[in-house]
């Protein structure tokens, strides 16, 4: 189905035939194991990743439906599913680096992510070096004999800045680097960074791919194979394995991915656009808007902008405060890429653990309030914007 277009791919998932018939939806698999007759096969399928099901936390056919479907959206041979976007982060930066390596990073990444770096850096003397996503020259100049990987993110969290991901890659390929890229943000539909060079992809299957707020998830899809057994078989001992149900249920979310894509990007440029007009609002972090620093990278990247943008309250964090309190349709609540709007406040929450110097670094304000931009008409969304941000003031 390699020559079908995105759209058909993801309603049209991998599901194994059952007895001559195929089913309509991947069955589930709710079973810690697996019963034999052989022990050749039990050992067989305890070794490798493609064996025998054996055990939940090595393998389940409801998850490896899973991991080949996300494998076949994202271009790569191979997945590893996780129980969280995090299980997945830490499965492969804790599975590919040890002790005395290097690592370069984005400066702006996912405070969960930030928070795992400085541990590693702490724990086991992995030291990092920050760089600019879309810097190059920059990622060549900091790479050191001991520098094996580099971490992106497509769309930065919470801030949006757009990674150059050919770039940076070639530069980490030619040095024999491993570059890693979250593609959460932006999600196979806009963009697919294996296709830019990257040879790891993680998710947090929680958000778009799942999106409808009822499951945590993960996964990692790698372009070569020997990567792929490597983390695999890291993170099997590291036991972020997914529950079988979970991963039926971000197989049902990805059958209507393109469809909420769309309309999350829609609903955005609306937002965002008006939102840069209003008085009230300091700045518009979307990339969307020709003002972004990250626009035309964006525009030769992405297929749209994204459906996340942040703003800026120009009175601080207070204003930040009383708009989350204030909004009706929007909810106040952790997380991103469910069908509902949601709103979030950086410096206090994703990126709490960031010093004050830190959350300035990488453009988060105390009047920053990030937005995951639900499939709600547009105008309901606005409005319940508007009348907030009348109780907030200019």
């Amino acid at each position: 189905m390699t020559d079908m277009h995105f759209d058909s791919r993801a309603v049209h998932l991998p599901v194994p035939p059952l007895d001559g018939a195929r089913p309509m939806a991947p069955p589930i698999y709710q079973t810690s194991g697996f019963a034999f007759d052989d022990p050749a096969v039990v050992a067989d399928g305890l070794s490798r990743p493609d064996g025998a099901f054996v055990y939940g936390r090595l393998s389940n056919p409801t998850v490896r439906t899973l991991e080949e479907a996300m494998a076949g959206l994202e271009g790569g041979v191979a997945s590893v599913a996780a129980s969280s976007g995090m299980g997945a982060i830490s499965a492969v930066l804790l599975g590919l680096l040890k002790p005395g390596d290097h690592l370069i990073a984005q400066p702006a990444l996912y405070g969960g992510t930030a928070g795992l770096i400085a541990d590693m850096a702490a724990r086991f003397q992995i030291a990092v070096t920050y760089v600019a996503q879309d810097d190059p020259e920059a990622a060549r100049a900091a790479i050191r004999p001991e520098t094996r990987l580099l971490y992106l993110e497509t769309i930065a969290n919470p801030m949006t800045q757009v990674a150059d991901i050919p770039g940076m890659c070639a530069a980490a390929r030619e040095a024999g680097l491993i570059s890693v890229v979250d593609n959460t943000f932006a999600s196979p539909v806009l963009c697919r960074p294996l296709e830019h060079g990257a040879d790891i992809v993680v998710h947090s299957t929680t958000k778009y791919l799942g999106g409808h707020s009822d499951v945590l998830g993960g996964i990692a899809v790698f372009a070569g194979d020997a990567l792929y057994r490597k983390v695999w078989s890291y993170a099997i001992e590291l036991g972020a394995t997914p529950d079988p149900f979970g991963a039926w249920l971000t197989l049902r979310g990805m059958r209507t991915l393109s469809l909420r894509m769309a309309r999350h990007c829609d609903n955005a440029r609306v937002l965002a656009t008006r939102l840069a007009e209003h008085p009230a609002v300091g700045a518009v972090h979307w990339p969307g808007l020709p003002s972004h620093p990250s626009h035309g990278l964006a525009a030769k990247l992405m297929s749209d902008f994204g459906g996340m943008f942040t703003f800026d309250l120009a009175a601080g964090r207070e204003a930040g405060e009383r708009f989350m309190t204030a909004v009706r349709l929007a909810q106040l609540a952790p997380s991103l890429g469910g069908v509902e709007t949601l709103v979030f406040h950086p410096a206090t929450s994703s990126h709490r653990m960031l010093t004050p110097e830190e959350l300035a670094a990488v453009g988060i304000g105390q009047g920053s309030v990030r937005v995951s931009t639900g499939i709600e008409h547009a105008e309901d969304i606005w409005d319940d914007f508007a009348q907030a941000l009348d109780q907030v003031g200019g």
